[in-house]
């Protein structure tokens, strides 16, 4: 088990001048949701079951290779509980940072995490400009309510 230690931020545009190191397609679905999760996911070519611990900066980890046919009996469970996105990674001080740019119910919605070895790395972070409001420790951006509720009603002024 790892710990998983992040930060994660609203990006309302990605700067021209922004270079993508990779971009992926992913679709993930929930089999168990709650203060443990376990969640399926396709990228690209690799299928992947990880069960989370934990909510916010540091939750535990664990992530395990499946095959295809594994995959696909299990994707069937998670119906209602899914979502689709296209995962581009670039370096941001010396970190990589996973841009989000979601699909189908979620268009329009666009997040970037950026993982750190230690939780003084995380709060010592400094995020660039075109990162918005950081969402680390607001429920309602966590992918699994995401893929349960759909789009977060928007703020009130």
């Amino acid at each position: 088990m790892t710990a998983e230690i992040e930060r994660k931020f609203l990006v309302e545009q990605l700067p021209q001048e922004l270079e993508i190191d990779t971009e992926d397609e992913i679709a993930q679905g929930y089999l168990a949701i709650g203060e443990d999760e376990v969640r399926l996911r396709r990228r690209g070519d690799r299928f992947l079951i990880t069960a989370k611990r934990g909510h916010g900066l540091v939750r535990d980890e664990v992530e395990v290779p499946l095959g295809d046919e594994s995959f696909e009996e299990l994707w069937a469970m998670t119906e209602g509980r899914r979502l689709e996105k296209t995962r581009r990674t670039t370096h941001v001080d010396g970190h990589t940072a996973e841009i989000d740019v979601y699909k189908g119910p979620l268009a329009g919605l666009m997040t970037v995490e950026v993982e750190f070895e230690d939780a003084g790395a995380a709060e010592a972070f400094s995020p660039p400009a075109w990162f918005s409001r950081e969402l680390t420790s607001d429920p309602r951006y966590s992918n699994t309510r995401l893929a349960m509720t759909g789009l977060p009603e928007p703020e009130e002024a």
